[in-house]
């Protein structure tokens, strides 16, 4: 009996040992300084297979690189072509940044997938250990991203408009992620088009119209109905085999010149015509029952008048029965000749 009882406790204790282990690894943070080229160590210490990598910036949480054995990396835009995945061991997820600045002091958080063992993650603390930053007490927001257009696109409200990313770049595009950043909003994807396994996968996040990938990898997005806050800027990230290229569209949507919209023009137009219609309609309806009750009224009124009544009966006596008379006849005198013998 105790014998059974062992073998349930090792039976227990190898299912929960990778989830205790994992937790310990998320409550250790290393420390690493601010440097040209710092890397950022995630190893995972077990074997087996990787099946992806992601990191993120505590508190944000959002993805600043991915890394995928088969469809490749994925970066976010402040870390274009900053971010570098080392693959030093098949289970090595670590990294490298350039161009450092004091905005990447803080605290990362990589999260490596693996099979069969499943996800292993470990944070990072970033510091300047050398000589902290001056601290920055005015109350001026910080200076907005400059973002200059490739192509201009003027639209009218109440429109239907179409933006399109093309891909001008030389190189062969394995991935495209489409972003909308509206006035006063920061970027937002509403759409990723990328080839996987020889076919193409396309991915609609868009709650302002509909996102269309072509065979090529270019972009388009499909607006109906436009209004003022479709105004913004649109950008296409093309991953290629050369590197990463973007191009970027800016949508002004103006109001109807003069107050003039075709589109509310139209509308009224059908409105009037429907309405005109249904009077028409309303008006016959009308008409052919007055008609109707006029008639019924004089039928009416010919059966209670008594010399109509009396002469509707005599007409129908006269159908039904036959008439007699007596006529006199005269009878022809005899020719006298005849008469005497």
């Amino acid at each position: 009996m105790k014998a059974v009882q062992k073998d349930c406790w090792y039976f227990v204790v190898l299912i929960f040992l990778p989830f205790l282990e994992a937790s310990v690894q998320q409550k250790e943070v290393d420390v690493v300084r601010l440097e040209e080229g710092m890397v950022l160590d995630c190893s995972c210490p077990w074997d087996g297979k990787l099946t992806m990598v992601s990191w993120t910036k505590v508190p944000d949480k959002n993805s600043m690189a991915v890394f995928h054995p088969e469809l490749g990396v994925s970066f976010s835009h402040p870390y274009w072509e900053r971010i570098e995945f080392l693959r030093n061991t098949p289970m090595d997820g670590s990294i490298s940044l350039r161009n450092v600045t004091h905005q990447d002091i803080g605290q990362y958080h990589c999260s490596v997938q693996t099979f069969p063992q499943g996800p292993w993650t470990r944070d990072i603390q970033v510091e300047d250990l050398d000589e902290p930053p001056e601290e920055d007490n005015s109350t001026e927001p910080p200076p907005t991203e400059e973002t200059i257009a490739d192509t201009q696109l003027v639209a009218e409200e109440s429109t239907n408009m179409t933006v399109r990313c093309h891909h001008r770049h030389n190189g062969t595009v394995y991935q495209v992620i489409f972003e909308r950043m509206l006035l006063g909003q920061p970027w937002g994807i509403i759409g990723v088009c990328k080839k996987v396994e020889g076919g193409l996968v396309g991915e609609d996040y868009s709650d302002r119209g509909s996102v269309d990938c072509t065979d090529s990898l270019d972009v388009s997005l499909h607006l109906t109905d436009v209004a003022q806050e479709d105004s913004g800027f649109y950008r296409c990230t093309f991953n290629t085999d050369v590197g990463v290229r973007t191009t970027t569209v800016q949508l002004t949507v103006a109001a109807p010149a003069g107050g003039f919209s075709l589109t509310l023009y139209m509308m009224y137009i059908y409105i009037g015509a429907g309405a005109a219609g249904l009077i028409l309609l309303t008006a016959i309806v009308i008409l052919a029952m007055r008609h109707r009750k006029k008639r019924k009224r004089t039928e009416y009124r010919v059966k209670l008048h008594p010399s109509n009544r009396q002469a509707a009966q005599n007409t129908r006596k006269n159908k039904n029965y036959p008439i007699y008379a007596n006529l006199q006849t005269t009878r022809r005198p005899r020719d006298k000749r005849t008469s005497v013998l």
